[in-house]
């Protein structure tokens, strides 16, 4: 380990100085841990030059393997201490479903397992369990995760939604109505709104408006009268109570009353299935998933 740590020092400084400093070492033992790791490994991992170094292509390579496997253990290390009872569960979340659904919900998690430690971590798209430290992730999409277990949690139901204002203005009657008012479309689904008018039975060749990168932007900027958003209708409950928010097209003819589609997409909890037994992860799924059913 002492090898390795001085060697992810130094690749990261590129110098065995530095490096030094940081681990509070002399330069020459640095040196001659970095010279010991590369007898094991069979390999020159930096290429020295009078008073400098550089990593080596296999050196760079290894550098960030190396990197990202320390991240682990110091992870488990600092979750360990912090409960060494329990056991820490490291979960990625999609923005707007973990503050909006997930994390309202999770002290009933919490008060169910007072043991276990739940840290959170946004993520956006499918990524390498291998790579990061994270014991599981919300998933919204296909029931397909390279390398991951899913369980299915909840389908998603969207509606158009706008500011009171922004209706009286365009008066909306039918769904084909819609397509005279600004548009507002979600860079994760950028074909959205081309499918809701399909469900509806408009065809379009393309639909044109702003473009934002999370649900709760699409809101914010909805609720500002900037546009007509397609939003889950479980993920905006709260604005449509207070009427921040209103159903663009209540009454409409054609698809839902309110002009509802449900999504093809559903949401899932995915894990590496080498975490399958681990305990705080087999605590998460019974609970998650019991709450999942009894969301309306």
């Amino acid at each position: 380990m002492s090898l390795l740590r001085a060697f992810e020092a130094s690749a990261r400084h590129q110098s065995f100085t530095a490096a030094a400093d940081e681990l509070s070492l002399t330069q020459s033992a640095v040196s001659r841990q970095i010279r010991a790791l590369e007898e094991l490994l069979g390999s020159d991992l930096f290429v020295r030059e009078k008073q400098t170094v550089r990593l080596t292509l296999a050196g760079e390579a290894y550098a960030q393997e190396i990197r990202a496997a320390l991240k682990r253990i110091s992870s488990a290390t600092l979750g360990f201490r912090a409960n060494p009872q329990g056991g820490t569960l490291n979960i990625a979340i999609l923005p707007t479903f973990g503050t909006r659904w997930l994390a309202p919900r999770l002290p009933g998690f919490i008060a169910e397992n007072p043991g276990i430690t739940i840290n959170l971590t946004t993520r956006l798209a499918p990524f390498d369990f291998q790579s990061e430290t994270v014991d599981a992730a919300i998933h919204f999409g296909a029931p397909e995760w390279p390398g991951a277990e899913l369980d299915f949690l909840m389908k998603e139901t969207v509606i158009p939604a706008c500011s009171r204002a922004l209706r009286a203005e365009y008066g909306f009657k039918t769904a084909v109505d819609l397509l005279k008012a600004p548009l507002l479309h979600l860079e994760s689904r950028p074909d959205a709104w081309e499918r809701w008018f399909a469900a509806m039975g408009i065809a379009v060749d393309e639909v044109h408006g702003m473009l934002v990168d999370q649900f709760a932007l699409a809101a914010q900027a909805a609720i500002s009268g900037l546009g007509v958003a397609l939003l889950p209708r479980f993920l905006i409950e709260n604005e449509l109570e207070r009427g921040d928010l209103v159903e663009a097209m209540p009454g409409a003819a054609g698809g839902g009353a309110d002009g509802a589609m449900e999504s093809a997409e559903h949401y899932y909890l995915a894990w590496p299935q080498s975490r399958e037994s681990y305990p705080p992860l087999k605590a998460f799924r019974a609970w998650i998933g019991t709450a999942a059913k009894n969301t309306p």
